[in-house]
């Protein structure tokens, strides 16, 4: 059986899994029609009781997802930018309440809005040549669904200030070193791996999975409640400043940017 809410968000179901492939080419990046469609389709398997886990990947052999669509950011309008803050903290706030097991298998690069949704996930398989990195301050932006707080909970403050303060690309397997991610394995075996975790996963009784799923995010839940709405509110706040618009089009232009501090 397979959904199809959007050409980006593809879902197949096999079993009690539910397999959805990001699918935006060329590079997997989020927008306005892929971010609803990904709240959509959980909200459609929470209510679907026969599902008890999810794995997410990116289509082709390059990209996971490259994160959002940049061009959507270059006029600088702060309105446009605080719809996009609130698509993204839908959609992947909906995968973090997702109430079975949700895993992310990263066959390509993880960059920005890419990497927010693998951490959104619960559990990260990573294949050997994939990169990660929270780069928007390198574009005058900040990761505004889940970035500054889900990788802090995971890898560390100090970690997290590497990759986002000083925008340091990482490995697989610095990833599974710090625990970025749980599981490094080799080129095209991510999708494999997760679907076959996701099938132990499947063994265990849903409704215990869910409670213990909610109590093992009780405390962090708690702690990013605050961090994720200011998140958003901050990534608006950028589009008043000079140093976004030039951020974001010095990278569309292919230059280095010249930063304002205004």
């Amino acid at each position: 059986m397979s959904i199809s809410p959007s050409g980006k968000v593809k879902v197949v179901i096999e079993g009690h899994t539910a397999l959805i492939t990001i699918d935006n080419p060329a590079a997997n990046t989020w927008d306005v029609e892929s971010l609803p469609a990904l709240r959509d389709v959980v909200a459609a398997l929470n209510a679907d009781r026969s599902i008890f886990a999810l794995v997410i990947t990116g289509a082709g052999e390059k990209f996971f997802s490259a994160g959002a669509d940049l061009k959507l950011f270059a006029d600088g309008d702060p309105a446009n930018a605080e719809t996009m803050g609130r698509l993204f903290g839908e959609a992947f706030e909906a995968l973090a309440d997702f109430r079975g097991v949700s895993i992310a298998a990263i066959n390509g690069f993880a960059m920005g809005g890419g990497l927010e949704v693998a951490l959104a996930c619960d559990i990260r398989i990573a294949e050997q040549q994939a990169k990660m990195a929270l780069p928007e301050a390198r574009v005058g932006l900040l990761p505004c669904a889940g970035g500054t707080q889900r990788l802090a909970w995971l890898v560390g403050e100090g970690w997290a200030k590497r990759m986002i303060l000083c925008n340091e690309r990482v490995d697989a397997a610095t990833a599974e070193r710090i625990g970025l991610v749980e599981q490094v394995v080799e080129t095209g075996q991510a999708f494999d791996v997760a679907k076959q975790l996701a099938a132990q996963a499947a063994q265990q009784s849903p409704i215990s999975v869910a409670m213990c799923k909610e109590l093992i995010h009780s405390a962090r839940d708690k702690a990013i409640a605050d961090g994720l709405v200011g998140e958003r509110e901050k990534f608006t706040a950028l589009f008043s400043t000079e140093d976004q618009r030039e951020g974001v089009n010095a990278f569309l232009e292919k230059r280095e940017p010249v930063w304002k501090n205004a």
